[in-house]
């Protein structure tokens, strides 16, 4: 009898100290930290202060920086919103997650895996606010495959993808309460009548819920600004009020002579005339949208202070893609070229000891990082399915970082500008395989540590001719990455043969 008695007295104790393992992820997750992922539309690392431009007002962005890392050579292996977006979200370079306009959608076994739908899974509360940008749907040829991803499946889904959406309708709208908007984000239309503050608006409430649910948080907020339309926010008309603005040193079309001929064979350089034809205007336009996020910025960080989370909040702010403002003559992005492909990436850490506040890192990060180092922040492994690597490493010990190249690529579009590259911190070399009448296979070298603004392609010059080797070697091995892990959905297959420099012709 006592032994029984003993036996169910064992028992019961048992069953108070037994804890779920839903339980214990909770339990470990109140030791993470917060993190905010805040994303910009093709705002490139020439519009920012502390990236060394003197005629534009960053403040807060410049503050971020002095503060945390800031990342000098970031790029955005495929520089258009879709792709970059699915990137972004996966770690996964375009031909391996396989979504891009005209391509196809996410599939639903990958989104499974993204960063917001795991860190959830982990006991994360998860928020998502702004532009989305591409669809998910469950299988090939199911609905919405073969649109071009503006975001409307994703909107229709968000509930159940976040604790809290806000995620709007294909590009959005400027005006806040425009029809493409979430109802979450018309509610503060009074007030900031222009979307970009009403996003830092938005996350100052969302903290609260954060706050209220006894969880770390995850918020992922994706502004609108500084993409077209130039219809920047009326309350900072009179921060650019009248300035006239250098012109970079590539700027215009005289710029492009020594360029492949494929790469003016698209819409970056036959569309987007304004940037020739008003410099000015185009520019004021696009930094005074900028300097709204930078101001929303701000909101969001005196609302976290507001809320008692900045000692344990990390922000990593970056873009989908750069911008090429007038560079070379062109206008959009897509293009491997510097302007186009790279962003801004700034990460603060408030938990990082002071001595390493304010530091610059000039290893070649990408947008493929970015999933891996949210893992990584998290407490989580960091899925080998991933292309990226965390950045927490680089940040730590930066003379260890192992990797010294990324692959940058455009496989959307007219034929003429499909490329594959590769860049180093000091090197580019991309190769553009289109082929008619007037055209051939074409290379490109360029060595960016000394000439960011590109002016001068080394391909054919005898004295770079190792240089070169080297980089074709390179280029090599990222094709061989790709023919390994490519995607065998929505034609990504064809580009295989295609980015082949050594096949036969």
């Amino acid at each position: 009898m006592k032994c029984s008695m003993t036996t169910a007295l064992l028992a019961l104790l048992a069953c108070l100290t037994v804890v779920s393992p839903a339980t214990q992820v909770v339990a470990q997750a109140k030791d993470r930290p917060n993190i905010i992922f805040l994303f910009t539309d093709d705002q490139n690392d020439l519009s920012v202060g502390c990236y060394g431009n003197d005629q534009v007002q960053t403040p807060n962005m410049d503050k971020l920086g002095a503060e945390g890392i800031i990342f000098t050579n970031h790029y955005n292996t495929t520089a258009i919103c879709m792709a970059s977006r699915a990137t972004v979200m996966t770690g996964q370079y375009e031909y391996r997650v396989g979504c891009n306009f005209s391509h196809g959608p996410m599939y639903a076994s990958s989104w499974a895996r993204s960063y917001p739908m795991l860190l959830r899974k982990a006991g994360y509360f998860t928020g998502f606010a702004g532009k989305f940008g591409f669809n998910i749907v469950d299988k090939p040829g199911a609905k919405g495959a073969g649109r071009g991803g503006g975001g409307t499946l994703a909107h229709e889904k968000g509930e159940a993808y976040f604790d809290v959406w806000a995620g709007g309708q294909g590009q959005t709208s400027y005006e806040t309460d425009g029809k493409n908007n979430h109802q979450r984000i018309k509610q503060y239309a009074d007030r900031y009548p222009h979307v970009t503050r009403a996003y830092g608006a938005f996350a100052g409430d969302f903290f609260k819920q954060a706050k209220a649910s006894g969880k770390p948080f995850c918020l992922s907020i994706s502004f609108k600004s500084p993409h077209l339309p130039f219809t920047p926010d009326p309350a900072f008309d009179h921060v650019y009020a009248n300035k006239t603005y250098r012109k970079p040193a590539n700027y215009g079309v005289k710029h492009a002579a020594h360029l492949a001929p494929q790469s003016r064979t698209g819409r970056q350089y036959k569309s987007y005339r304004f940037w020739v034809d008003d410099y000015q205007k185009s520019i004021r336009g696009y930094n005074q949208l900028i300097h709204g996020v930078d101001v929303a910025l701000g909101m969001i960080r005196k609302a976290l202070a507001e809320q008692g989370l900045s000692d344990n909040t990390v922000i990593i702010f970056t873009s989908d893609n750069g911008y090429s403002c007038g560079a070379h003559g062109f206008g959009g992005k897509v293009l491997p070229y510097e302007e186009a492909s790279r962003s801004p990436l700034i990460i603060y850490d408030p938990r990082q000891p002071a001595s390493q506040r304010g530091q610059r890192r000039d290893a070649v990060t990408g947008n493929i990082d970015m999933a891996p180092t949210i893992f990584d922040l998290a407490g989580l492994d960091v899925p080998q399915h991933m292309d990226g690597k965390s950045l927490l490493p680089l940040i730590r010990e930066p003379k260890r970082w192992p990797r010294e190249s990324i692959a940058l690529m455009n496989m959307w579009g007219n034929a003429g500008i499909h490329t594959f590259a590769v860049v180093t911190r000091d090197w580019k070399y991309i190769y553009w395989p289109y082929t008619n009448d007037q055209m051939q296979p074409t290379e490109e070298l360029f060595h960016v540590a000394n000439d960011r603004m590109e002016s001068k392609n080394l391909s054919t010059v005898a004295a770079h001719a190792d240089d070169l080797k080297r980089m074709r070697a390179v280029y090599d091995e990222h094709h061989t990455h790709m023919r390994h892990y490519v995607t065998k959905f929505n034609k990504y297959t064809l580009f295989v043969p295609l980015f082949d420099r050594q096949r036969k012709k």
